[in-house]
């Protein structure tokens, strides 16, 4: 089971990690390790604190 930081809200973590699960499929390098599916793999980051919500959002600004 995944525990989301306390200081997340479920709909940040939903959105922020939905939107990392976009840039690992468009070829983006994991940040932590194992083999998980890709949006286990952005949830894990997030949960984490290996990705900052800032990036995320600005590189999903850029996106046609």
């Amino acid at each position: 089971m995944l525990h989301r930081p306390p200081e997340i809200s479920a709909f940040e973590f939903a959105v922020v990690s939905g939107l990392r699960a976009k840039q690992l499929l468009r070829g983006c390098i994991a940040r932590i390790d194992g083999v998980h599916k890709r949006i286990v793999t952005a949830q894990l980051e997030v949960a984490a604190g290996k990705v900052a919500k800032s990036d995320v959002v600005a590189d999903a600004a850029k996106l046609p």
